[in-house]
């Protein structure tokens, strides 16, 4: 996907995400995230979206922490919110294309990063504040999950802090129907590898519309959700230890 489409996303699901959570009110339980309540999602994400427009207009080359609001609630945290949403879709659509900051996965670019990253954490988490109204998210576009999915499998779980790992080695294999994308996983006690479109036998293989793959491996979903074909224990390791 391009960077404009990312940002489109963002713009979209950082609005929806909004809406949800004035729906729902700030002390709504969150079902996908169980320990969370929709103040939770509002405080966590606006947080993220101002971090990373610090490092688009600061130009930080360098990691700096996450700082989380702790203080607004209601109204106020809704507002603020928003105006931190708009705030990174303003840096993303006004930054130099050549800007260079720090990124921690890899990308064309720090701002193809960025738009890629944020439009990502802000779709799972307005599935997040959605879940706090009962029934079924809003859609994924198929394109947006897949590009989803490809960034957890190839980009958070190639890096060394991934607790995906196991002893004896295994593949796990993530396959969408409508899409025609497919990403084996290969376990072991090493970081873990994947490659695309890759033939031959997994242990396991999940297979969904790229929004089911999407949530599911995103642990929004149940893996019950999805087909499983092989051994189930290999699902159950990923639910396990996943989380990012």
């Amino acid at each position: 996907m391009k960077t404009a489409e990312h940002i489109t996303s963002l713009v979209q699901d950082g609005r929806a995400l909004a809406i949800a959570a004035r729906t729902a009110g700030p002390e709504a339980p969150v079902p996908t995230c169980p320990e969370w309540q929709v103040r939770d999602v509002l405080r966590h994400t606006g947080a993220v979206h101002r971090w990373a427009t610090a490092f688009l207009m600061e130009r930080h080359t360098a990691f700096r922490p996450l700082v989380q609001e702790q203080a607004l609630d209601g109204d106020d945290l809704l507002v603020w919110f928003l105006e931190g949403h708009e705030a990174l879709v303003d840096a993303l659509v006004t930054a130099d294309q050549e800007v260079e900051c720090w990124a921690f996965l890899p990308a064309p670019s720090p701002l193809a990063f960025w738009a890629r990253r944020q439009a990502h954490e802000t779709a799972i988490h307005r599935v997040d504040a959605e879940s706090a109204l009962g029934g079924a998210p809003g859609p994924v576009a198929a394109e947006f999950a897949a590009d989803g999915v490809d960034e957890l499998l190839t980009g958070f779980h190639a890096r060394a802090r991934s607790r995906v790992r196991s002893d004896a080695p295994l593949r796990l294999r993530a396959r969408t129907t409508d899409t025609d994308d497919v990403w084996t996983m290969q376990i072991s006690t090493d970081v873990p590898s994947t490659v695309r479109n890759a033939q031959g036998p997994a242990d396991c293989e999940l297979i969904g519309t790229a929004q089911q793959l999407y949530l599911a491996l995103w642990n929004r979903l149940p893996l019950s959700t999805l087909t499983l074909k092989g051994d189930p224990e290999v699902a159950l390791l990923w639910r396990r230890t996943s989380a990012v």
